[in-house]
């Protein structure tokens, strides 16, 4: 694998493009299954769907289909940013945080975010679900996903047949060689009064457990490798790469197709049954506005036609933030980063739900968690449960540009609460008898930063993102949800989101495996097949 190696359009004899321009007696071709996005979930509806013989499927991604030699290197994903392959969006000054902007990558190839994000596969605790369900997501409580959770992956040699997957399309497994760095994380946690989790990924698993990643033979498997490459040989499913979806193409309340582009060159397509949009968090959302779906004030004021009065498109956007504690070393570290590595998944209040997440880095982080100078590492923690919210706009100067990206951190001051609790908690793991040989003095924030006050500036000045982003065309059955539970747009009909967007609320963990969940459960919820 090399991110992705697959077949795409310039592969097939003809040629894909020919076949969307149009026949030779000048009528259009029409697909059963129009698929927006060839991320992660674009990935899996497009095999999912493709699996029917009887109808045709097209996938559309603006990005290429493959990427740098670094693609394939699990290890080399922070270099990944602000390439080809990432769009490169950045947030609006965070008045929370000193109005600081911050760099919100997304993957721009076949394979999206799951071709350069850092390779873990986590599900989140079972009550990340169940309170989708408890908030209007009919049908999307833990129990309802966990058939999909476990149709997506191949679980090597972890947990239990019950709760895992044994043959699904993505390799999971723990790193398998042992680092002392990373021991006497796993150490330090349990000393600093974390219990051991036998498998993290089993819906109730907390404490300090073995993180798990889609790493083959020492390669990166995104979703493009998993489940797109062994779909390329099918004769009904068409993929084109560089398509730029500028709108949908709507007959009063039904969705008939897309327009798109490919080198400047406008192209329509019409869908005989289904429009899919899996653009993500920040595309499904953009392009839902450019067609007049969204909230009609603001529709009306960037010159949109309105089309459905959705007022929730772009609203409910959020993600995981995170700040951590930061240590010099007495010498140099060369952590394996994909041999047995920890992770820890903790409650800020025992009587509440899982909220919090610590990982580690075998490098001193900064400010915002960019990697700092020198030997050292970091205990990450990330408030997993943020009550914050924000939301996204088109950008009236440009509305097909990149859109205004407005999380709002820390908006509510519930969650300084809980990341000073999370702070503290790190610190505890860092300071722990274990990690002595590995630990000089701490960086950041630093000893003198022990009261409340000196640890709420702290989170504020130095939190940063965890590249998660959710929520924008969230399910539900309200007024502000925009897709129902079967993930039909509210009010427009032949027209679905299946991705990230539609979370009603975060996981409590990082967001991979819940996409290909989310995208499993959509393709059966379209073909029927639940």
């Amino acid at each position: 694998m090399t991110g992705f190696t697959g077949r795409a359009e310039s592969d097939r004899p003809g040629g894909t493009v020919e076949l969307v321009r149009g026949s030779a007696g000048g009528g259009r071709v029409a697909f059963d299954y129009i698929i927006v996005g060839g991320g992660t979930a674009g990935c899996v509806l497009a095999s999912r769907l493709s699996e029917d013989r009887a109808v045709r499927v097209l996938l559309l991604e603006a990005g290429a289909r493959s990427g740098p030699p670094a693609m394939a290197d699990p290890a080399m994903w922070s270099t990944l940013k602000g390439t080809e392959v990432d769009w490169a969006y950045e947030t609006v000054p965070q008045r929370r945080l000193g109005g600081v902007v911050l760099p919100w990558p997304r993957g721009k190839v076949l394979g999206g975010s799951s071709a350069i994000n850092a390779s873990l596969h986590t599900r989140g605790h079972r009550d990340s679900y169940d309170a989708w369900a408890a908030a209007g997501a009919t049908g999307w409580d833990y129990a309802s996903m966990l058939p999909f959770l476990k149709r997506a992956e191949h679980a090597v040699g972890v947990g239990d047949p019950r709760d895992r997957g044994v043959d699904g399309p993505t390799t999971v497994a723990p790193g398998e060689a042992e680092e002392p760095l990373w021991d006497a994380m796993f150490e330090a946690a349990v000393e600093a009064g974390h219990p051991v989790a036998e498998d993290l990924n089993s819906g109730s698993g907390e404490g300090v457990g073995w993180s798990e990643f889609t790493v083959v033979h020492g390669m990166r498997q995104s979703a493009a490798d998993a489940y797109l490459t062994p779909a390329l040989d099918r004769s009904n499913l068409d993929v084109i790469t560089g398509a730029a979806v500028r709108r949908l193409v709507l007959h009063g309340d039904r969705c008939r197709g897309v327009e798109y582009t490919v080198d400047g060159e406008p192209r329509s397509v019409e869908a005989e049954r289904e429009v899919v949009l899996a653009a993500g968090t920040i595309a499904s959302p953009q392009l839902l506005l450019l067609s007049g779906i969204g909230p009609a004030a603001l529709l009306r004021e960037a010159g949109i036609t309105v089309v459905a009065d959705r007022p929730g498109v772009g609203e409910n956007l959020h993600e995981h933030p995170q700040a951590g504690v930061a240590y010099r070393a007495p010498g140099p570290l060369h952590a394996a980063q994909f041999a047995r590595r920890p992770q820890v998944r903790f409650r800020s209040d025992p009587a509440g739900p899982v909220d919090a997440q610590m990982i580690f880095m075998s490098f001193p982080a900064g400010a915002r968690g960019m990697p700092g100078q020198g030997d050292g590492f970091t205990v990450v923690s990330a408030l997993t449960t943020p009550a914050s919210r924000g939301s996204l706009r088109l950008n009236p100067a440009k509305p097909e540009g990149s859109p205004l990206i407005d999380p709002n951190y820390l908006a509510d001051e519930r969650d300084v609460d809980r990341m000073v609790i999370g702070l503290q908690r790190a610190r505890e793991v860092g300071e722990a008898k274990a990690l002595s040989a590995w630990r000089d003095h701490e960086l950041m924030p630093g000893t003198a930063a022990q009261d409340d006050a000196a640890l709420r500036g702290a989170v504020r000045q130095n939190a940063g993102t965890l590249f998660h982003a959710v929520g924008t065309c969230r399910i539900g059955t309200d007024s502000g949800a925009v897709v129902d539970p079967q993930l039909r747009v509210h009010g427009v009909d032949g027209l679905r989101v299946a991705d990230a967007s539609v979370m009603p609320s975060i996981v409590s963990t990082n967001t991979c495996a819940t996409v290909l969940a989310i995208a499993e459960r959509a393709a059966a919820l379209i073909t029927g097949n639940c």
